[in-house]
């Protein structure tokens, strides 16, 4: 159910993003929103891999790699999406939200050996 609502929430936000962003940003901070739309539509697939995976390989593990892919969505695009929030509100002092995004990355990259871990669980 998550991967199916984040997956909706990536194309309105990618719809916004080629057509609604470019009056209030410019080009590289578009770039920014683009990273962190695509990112999540890439793990929205990784969501569903699990939910289909969770019943045929280690559960535990497979729980884990989807609790690793939405934190690392919420932290990797969210931040990136307040970013170009920030950019488009000519907000200061919130720049440095942009020290969450690596470990969202992390979280993500975490959500791919997790599964991993799960299939040579098996």
């Amino acid at each position: 159910m998550t991967a199916t609502l984040l997956g909706a929430l990536s194309v309105a936000l990618g719809a916004f993003g080629a057509h609604g962003l470019k009056k209030l940003v410019p080009p590289e901070t578009i770039t920014t929103f683009e990273t962190g739309v695509r990112y999540q539509f890439y793990h929205v697939f990784a969501l569903l891999a699990v939910a289909i995976l969770y019943d045929k390989f280690s559960a535990d593990w497979m729980r884990y790699a989807g609790i690793c892919f939405i934190i690392g969505i919420i932290l990797f695009s969210g931040s990136l999406y307040i970013l170009t929030t920030l950019k488009a509100t000519n907000t200061v002092g919130l720049s440095g939200i942009g020290a969450i995004t690596p470990f969202g990355g992390l979280f993500l990259i975490a959500g791919w050996i997790a599964m991993f871990i799960s299939i040579m669980k098996k």
